[in-house]
This record gives C-alpha cells, sequence and structure tokens, in this order.
C-alpha cells in the first residue's frame, strides 16, 4: 500500500493526547505475554512510503501494525533498508507496537547526506516520528543501527527508551580492539573505511555485485568468514529472505548509503553516551563475528543505567531471532520501571 507523504494513520475511537502516549500503551493492562497475535488483525496499517525533509532530501519510510499503537522505530544494520521485518513485525505488533522503519541516507531511494555523522540520525527520526502522527516512541537499532538507536536515545525528545542489538561501539574507544575478533571481510571493510573514501569504494563495489541480486539461500556463502555456525543455521526461509530483500534495496540505486555508514562508525558520532537519559536495553552475544562480543561489553560497561543481556553463544543474528520476543518484553519493562 502506498500513501501520500501527508499520510496519518487513522486511529479507531477517541485517540489520546500524544503527549500521554507512553502512559496510555503501558496502562492498557495487558502483560505482553497476554495479547495474542490477533489483536490487530482486522485494523492493521501496512505503508511503504517516502517524505521530504526541511532540506529537500528524499527519505524512505516504513510501518506497519495497530494504528493506534505506540511507534517502535527500527533503525537497520549495515546495509539495510526499510523493508519488511516479518518475524520481528509479528512480534511487536502481538505486543501494541507499531514498527516503523526507514532507509538511511543514500540507502534505496533515500537520498544521500554527504559527511553525516551518527548523531544527524536524529534530526531524521524526529521527522519520522511527526509522520507518524505521534511525538512519543521506542527506539531500537542492530548491528550498524545500534549506535543510531543510541543517538536517538541521547536526543530524541519522543524517545521514552532504547533496544539495541549487536550494536557497534565507538571507534577508538579507551580500552576496545574495535576489530579484535571481527571476521576478515569486516576488518578489510573498516581498513578501507579507515583510510577513507576513496580506498572504501572499490571494496564495497565489489560486494555490491553480489548483493544486489542475492536470495536467502545465497547469503551464507556470501558472508562465509561473518559468520558462526549459529548464524548460518538461522539464515533460511523467511528470516533469510528478509535479509537478502534489505540487502538488495539497500545497495539498488548504489553504495553511498553503506559508505556514508562505514564513514561515520570511524570517526566521532557526534553525541556521548553520558547525555543518554532513558531506559536501555542491550543484547550482544558471545559468537557474534560481524561486532565483537567485546563491543557490547564495551557499551554495557558505559551507557547509563543499562540493562545488559551478555548472551554465550549466540551470533550477530541468532540472537535475535532466538530473542526478539524477550527483547521487547524487556523494552517494554524498562518504560515501566
Amino acid at each position: 500500500m502506498f500513501r501520500s507523504p501527508a499520510y496519518r494513520p487513522a486511529r479507531c475511537g477517541e485517540p489520546p493526547s500524544p503527549h500521554n502516549w507512553i502512559e496510555t500503551f503501558l496502562s492498557r493492562g495487558n502483560e505482553p505475554e497476554t495479547i495474542t497475535a490477533g489483536l490487530w488483525e482486522d485494523r492493521r496499517v501496512d505503508v511503504s512510503d517516502h517524505i521530504r525533509l526541511p532540506d529537500g532530501r528524499r527519505l524512505d519510510v516504513r510501518m506497519s501494525g495497530p494504528p493506534d499503537g505506540l511507534p517502535l522505530i527500527f533503525h537497520h544494520g549495515t546495509p539495510g533498508a526499510a523493508v519488511p521485518r516479518r518475524a520481528l513485525e509479528r512480534q511487536a505488533h502481538a505486543r501494541g507496537l507499531r514498527v516503523v522503519s526507514m532507509s538511511r541516507p543514500g540507502y534505496g531511494g533515500s537520498t544521500r547526506q554527504p559527511g553525516r555523522s551518527v548523531a544527524d540520525v536524529v534530526a531524521d527520526t524526529a521527522a519520522v516520528l511527526a509522520w507518524t502522527g505521534s511525538d512519543q516512541c521506542l527506539v531500537s537499532g542492530t548491528s550498524g543501527g545500534g549506535p543510531h538507536a543510541l543517538a536517538c536515545a541521547a536526543r530524541l525528545p519522543g524517545a521514552a527508551a532504547a533496544l539495541v542489538v549487536a550494536g557497534v561501539a565507538p571507534y577508538g574507544a579507551h580500552g576496545l580492539d574495535w576489530m579484535g575478533g571481527m571476521g576478515d571481510d569486516n576488518v578489510t571493510e573498516f581498513s578501507a573505511a579507515l583510510a577513507g573514501e576513496a580506498d572504501l569504494r572499490p571494496v564495497l563495489s565489489a560486494q555490491r555485485a553480489d548483493l544486489a541480486q542475492i536470495n536467502g539461500d545465497e547469503i551464507t556463502s556470501a558472508m562465509e568468514t561473518l559468520l558462526p555456525d549459529v548464524d548460518r543455521a538461522v539464515l533460511t526461509g523467511e528470516y533469510g529472505d528478509d535479509v537478502a530483500a534489505s540487502f538488495r534495496e539497500a545497495v539498488r540505486t548504489g553504495i553511498d548509503g553503506w559508505v556514508d555508514d562505514d564513514l561515520a562508525f570511524t570517526k566521532p558520532w557526534g553525541f556521548d553516551l553520558g547525555e543518554i537519559s532513558v531506559p536501555v536495553t542491550l543484547w550482544q552475544g558471545t559468537a557474534d563475528l560481524m561486532v565483537p562480543f567485546t563491543h557490547g561489553e564495551w557499551l554495557a560497561a558505559r551507557i547509563p543505567g543499562v540493562r545488559a543481556h551478555l548472551e554465550p553463544g549466540e551470533g550477530h543474528l541468532s540472537i535475535t531471532v532466538g530473542a526478539a520476543g524477550r527483547m521487547l518484553d524487556d523494552l517494554t519493562a524498562a518504560v515501566r520501571g
């Protein structure tokens, strides 16, 4: 379904004041485990669209779930885009959440923003939140989306809490061997990023040729050095197809978004973790070869008041597949305090 950028999801019945959405959602009296997946079936929205930002840039957006549900703004990984993530969406919808995502600048149909920092995502996220018709939300991010979710936790006024899964830590952080434990492909990629855009582009262009047409059955061979056995085991069926679709859309128009993500990760993020005052839940697996376990340990020691889940034996992907429901329950519990 495609709607105009001015679309606002219609609410059923008398809508609560946007300023009270968090309290209204959490006071419904439905604990997550008692909410059935079919509760919202008859009044669910499924919108793929774009918005125009004040500086004229286009930003691709997606929203699904109950029209009066609290928005859960999801920041995709690197590379990635705003495409359906069916397993996550089912879990979120069952808990009364609307899943909202955007393709960061340079991915899919989103206009590039050269030189962007991680913190620049906050203004774009604020525009997306306004598009939903709400001024309060939860934020989440996986992998390369993790730093962007943390930026929103620090600086987005409407963010009530954040979920970070296998998120990247700041480059050059004291006490962290940033590339230690990464698979060979990521070491090559980020070594090129540190050398600059001219060195990085050929590395990512070579990978784009495969990702532009990849399907779910081909992902494990394309990511050979980055997947422990536990991750290979989950890259099948629907989940593998959704990961492949995100890769294809991410590089459909080029590699600018991927380039700019990598460059942003390897320079100052533009905000400090000490600015975060909302609850943050953090999940990281010990077997991760894309974002090593040490990144999660480092973040867990430095994010104020974090609820850290450092999971033995889990990889970069398996941790989400196996624990998405628990993650969302923990996130909403964090808001309740």
